[in-house]
Order: C-alpha cells, then sequence, then structure tokens
C-alpha cells in the first residue's frame, strides 16, 4: 500500500483521516513540526498532508525545506487559511495540492488518488523548447546556468503544455487535463499554479515561457 504521513495538531483530526485512508493506504500521524521533520528525514512516503498553522514551526517552512533539500514526494496542504493569498503562498512553498477545513473526505480521497496516478518519469530526456530544459527525472527546469525545483503539479502543467507545444489551453482544459472529472476543487488552483510557475521563470531570465492571451488561455509557443 502507498504510505502518506499525516501532519497535523488536530488529534481527533489526524485520528478521522486515518480512518478514512485506512483501506487503501497506510498512514503514519504525527501533530508537530519536530516529529514531521524527523520522520521525512528518516523515513520515505508516497504522500504527505500538511497543516498550515503547527504549535512549533509552520507548515510552510516544512514544506520549504523539504524541498530545498531535494523532497520530490507529493505534498498535500490541508488547512483552515483559504484566501488565494494562502493558496498562493502554499503552492509557492512546493505544495502539490491545497485542501481547504471544513472538508468532504471524498475530496481528500479524490485528491490522493489523483496525485498518486501520475506517472513517475524514469527516464532522463531532457527536451528543450526556447532554451529552457525540462528535466524529466529531477522533475526541474533548467535555462543556461540556472534551475528551478518544480513541484509534482507544476512539473505535471509544463510537461503538459511543453508536449502539446503551439496549442492554447483554457484553465478548465488544463484543469480537466490534469485532474480527476469528479473532483470538487475548481480550475482556480491551475490560475494559481501558473502564477507561481512564472515567478520561478523569471528568475530563470524566461518569464514569457508560458504565455497567456485573454479569451484563447495559455501556451507554450516553440520559437527554437
Amino acid at each position: 500500500m502507498p504510505k502518506i504521513l499525516i501532519v497535523d495538531d488536530d488529534v481527533e483530526l489526524a485520528a478521522t483521516i486515518e480512518l478514512v485512508l485506512r483501506d487503501e493506504f497506510t498512514t503514519e500521524k504525527v501533530y508537530n513540526g519536530a516529529d514531521a521533520r524527523q520522520m521525512l528525514q528518516g523515513f520515505k512516503f508516497d504522500l504527505i498532508i500538511l497543516d498550515w498553522l503547527l504549535p512549533d514551526v509552520s507548515g510552510l517552512d516544512i514544506c520549504r525545506e523539504f524541498r530545498k533539500g531535494g523532497g520530490e514526494t507529493p505534498i498535500i496542504f490541508l488547512t483552515g487559511r483559504n484566501t488565494y493569498p494562502d493558496k498562493e503562498l502554499g503552492f509557492d512553498s512546493g505544495a502539490d495540492e491545497y485542501i481547504t477545513k471544513p472538508f468532504d473526505n471524498r475530496e481528500l480521497l479524490l485528491r490522493i488518488r489523483a496525485m498518486l496516478r501520475r506517472p513517475a518519469h524514469l527516464a532522463a530526456e531532457i527536451p528543450m523548447i526556447n532554451g529552457v530544459t525540462l528535466d524529466r527525472k529531477a522533475k526541474r527546469l533548467a535555462a543556461g546556468e540556472n534551475s528551478a525545483q518544480l513541484s509534482a503539479t507544476e512539473f505535471a502543467i509544463v510537461e503538459f503544455l511543453f508536449k502539446n507545444a503551439g496549442t492554447y489551453f483554457t484553465a478548465n482544459e488544463l484543469f480537466e487535463s490534469l485532474w480527476p472529472t469528479d473532483t470538487e476543487t475548481t480550475s482556480e488552483v491551475i490560475r494559481v499554479h501558473i502564477k507561481v510557475l512564472r515567478r520561478k521563470l523569471e528568475l530563470l531570465g524566461c518569464s514569457d515561457l508560458i504565455k497567456t492571451v485573454r479569451g484563447a488561455g495559455y501556451i507554450v509557443e516553440r520559437t527554437q
């Protein structure tokens, strides 16, 4: 069974999540950032469910540290912080999904299944578009000597646009291509991820890689 780490200081909620997942997944629970760090350093998980507000450290810091250290495991924020800027911060820290409390147990299961269905690319082939390379194995974008680590969801979006270079996709079309049809979230998540991706692309000096045309959608155009 896939193994999931639950990080939440709400003991009752963590136990409830464990019950919801027990038929499909093996779970471990911790209730603070220190224990989360220890678990992530010593064990490998297939997915992490992470609360934002922990008693000793922010879940954002846990997420950033994990990604900075090379951690690629998909992360779902499960938090009561529900504003657009909060979601942007969550994705910017390296999260792949963002679910707000209170939540529907079925929605959590759908998101987890969707994340774990995304195939891991074992081939190291590195396609290049307009001087930007997409390293499938390392889940990184690189331009010249600069590179940016992507979350699993950011990688899925960029890879889809690379594969379909020259074609416009609306936020809804991207959402429908990358998320399960029965999920209850909205295409807003695509817009937040694109905004975060653009910041990473700016650091690579290629902020115009993903273009937006009002009424048409997002596109990666091959010019080289």
